[in-house]
């Protein structure tokens, strides 16, 4: 029997089927590809950036701006303040939810974007786990203000190693939740995550990943980078400071942010800066090809300059079109 046929429906967001996905790390070309895929499908995309949700959050998270937004229809983009945390729970209910509803339009959906664990939650699932225990997390609270943090973990470390491994000391909330889903199931939640963890493509549903060489991609990306500067990221970042005040946790350090954020304090130089966001997106890009390749079943479109990538968009629609219908 399956084990997951034991859970509360509730708990489980399943697999997200008959749809096309489109992938690729930071600086591949995703948006080109990606708009000329739907308008030739007439599809809408819906985003799978864990960065784009955030209002004003635009040129260090290279998000598609108005003109393209018109030109094709965007979903999951500038839908929370960037003071707020966004969980993956969060973006899979939204995305289950707007997928249904454009599906009951009659149109295609086109899935875009290189967040890994978002797209490995679509494909696979996801354990949402129990309901909030609200009672046990401000006892847990209430503790953590006489024992500190360090005390919490290493209690995590004795519920469940393998997430105690993954969630760093500060991070309070994840650390509570671990703790609270042992408590209400008696099974740690790295037991429950593994149960999602083998990839493999809906069978209704296609992925397509672009991929480069890695010297011509640090190239785009240092291309990409020397644009986001020259465009006003500081500038929009100053303007996020004086509009929200400080962001929150997530969005103040995503890469493109967390660097100019410490210019502007005065923490680094103007040429550090720079340097530290090209070197962060570098490290980022071989996290998220390391992920890809982790993905059977996604067919790869090889690309060496940016010429080929109208090619790429004529491979994936003749893909499609020959495929087998079950």
């Amino acid at each position: 029997m399956n084990p997951h046929s034991k859970l509360p429906s509730e708990w489980i967001t399943p697999p997200l089927d008959n749809v096309v996905y489109l992938t690729g790390p930071t600086a591949s070309g995703k948006t080109q590809v990606a708009v000329e895929l739907a308008s030739s499908l007439r599809a809408e995309i819906i985003s799978v950036d864990s960065m784009a949700v955030y209002r004003g959050m635009d040129l260090g998270t290279a998000k598609p701006n108005l003109q393209i937004r018109k030109q094709v229809t965007h979903h999951l983009i500038d839908i929370v303040d960037p003071t707020e945390d966004y969980s993956v729970s969060e973006f899979l209910n939204d995305a289950h939810a707007k997928v249904a509803e454009i599906q009951s339009r009659g149109i295609p959906v086109l899935l875009v974007g290189g967040t890994p664990l978002y797209l490995k939650s679509l494909v696979c699932g996801f354990f949402q786990g129990p309901p909030a225990d609200w009672e046990f997390r401000n006892a847990v609270e209430q503790e953590i203000q006489t024992v500190g943090t360090q005390a919490l973990h290493d209690r995590l470390a004795q519920v469940d190693p393998l997430s105690a491994h993954r969630i760093l000391p500060g991070d309070t909330r994840r650390m509570i939740r671990a703790l609270e889903v042992a408590k209400v199931t008696g099974i740690p939640l790295s037991h429950w995550q593994t149960q999602f963890e083998r990839f493999t493509l809906p069978r209704n549903s296609h992925a397509f990943v672009l991929g480069w060489d890695r010297s011509v991609l640090h190239k785009r990306v240092e291309q990409r980078v020397e644009g986001m500067i020259e465009q006003g990221l500081i500038d929009e970042v100053t303007e996020l400071k004086k509009r929200f005040g400080n962001l929150g946790r997530t969005a103040s350090q995503a890469v493109g942010y967390k660097e100019p954020l410490a210019f502007l304090s005065g923490a680094i130089a103007w040429k550090e800066m720079k340097e530290q966001i090209t070197i962060h997106t570098r490290q980022f890009v071989r996290r998220q090809e390391i992920w890809f390749r982790s993905m059977p079943g996604m067919q790869r479109l090889d690309l060496k300059d940016s010429s080929e990538l109208s090619r790429a968009t004529e491979s994936i629609l003749s893909s499609l079109e020959n495929r087998q219908v079950p």
